[in-house]
């Protein structure tokens, strides 16, 4: 399993890469309605990603994550998908939305079981 500092490697890296190429190719996400919701997604990915550095970043120096994390992380995204088209913006948010409510319920899971093998033992 993956520490929390390469999977801030990791996630940092992804961030760059998607970045990239969501300004690379702008203007063919803009050209049509469909790019237009993809482009959306692509900047919700953004999202996932830096919540993911930010959290292992604040987990290895002893911190908690909380909403400010997720604020921040969200105010990138949407900067990012502003840049493509003003679609983007609403799209990347509903997205993140959803990833975020599935991050949380995986997060719920896991803690759930890791609560239940400590009290077996």
């Amino acid at each position: 399993m993956a520490g929390p500092g390469r999977s801030m490697l990791y996630s940092f890296l992804l961030f760059a890469i998607i970045l990239s190429l969501l300004e690379m190719y702008r203007e063919k996400l803009a050209s049509t309605e469909l790019l237009t919701i993809v482009g959306g997604f692509i900047s919700s990915l953004i999202f996932l990603v830096l919540l993911t550095f930010i959290g292992n970043f604040q987990e290895s120096n002893g911190n908690k994550t909380g909403w400010g994390a997720v604020a921040l992380a969200e105010f990138v995204a949407l900067i990012a998908a502003s840049s493509v088209h003003r679609v983007c913006i609403t799209t990347c948010f509903l997205f993140s939305a959803f990833l975020l409510y599935e991050v949380d319920k995986l997060s719920g899971m896991i803690i759930a079981k890791t609560e239940s093998k400590t009290r077996r033992h």
